[in-house]
């Protein structure tokens, strides 16, 4: 339906195996029940994060994609917020700093690879058995599967 389509859209979730961070408050939580059947969410750890921006990280300069292949590209976009290198953009993602939406912004979503092993049942919640929904920490397996790691 056109709700949950426009939610993924404000979600940057355009295909599937898309991903991207989102800072939790009321609103987002609504809007993740609204969507919980079409995706998957957890709370990444460190590790986790730095894997998928050093492996799948890409930039958004002017609309375009570009990949993150030195810290200038960085300094240039993000240097005004104290953001200055690829590990700063590491901190500010993991700990939701006051730069957090602009840091996120900057960040193209991240294209990953269909899971390693598969999926369990794509249908279901993940309570049940499934993968839909909120898999708290077990989130980080299931993106290492599908960040090839």
């Amino acid at each position: 339906d056109p709700k949950t389509r426009k939610i993924l859209k404000l979600f940057r979730l355009p295909q599937l195996h898309n991903a991207t961070f989102v800072r939790l408050n009321d609103a987002t939580i609504k809007m993740l029940r609204l969507v919980e059947p079409y995706v998957t969410y957890g709370y990444p750890n460190l590790k986790t994060v730095r894997e998928l921006i050093y492996k799948r990280g890409f930039a958004k300069v002017n609309g375009q994609r570009i990949p993150i292949t030195n810290n200038d590209v960085i300094e240039r976009n993000l240097g005004r917020f104290g953001i200055i290198c690829v590990e700063d953009l590491i901190h500010e993602i993991y700990t939701c700093g006051p730069h957090f939406k602009e840091a996120n912004s900057f960040l193209w979503s991240f294209k990953l690879s269909s899971p390693k092993g598969g999926y369990n049942r794509k249908r279901n919640h993940f309570v049940e058995g499934g993968d839909a929904g909120n898999r708290e920490k077990y989130i980080n397996s299931f993106v290492q599967s599908m960040n090839g790691n």
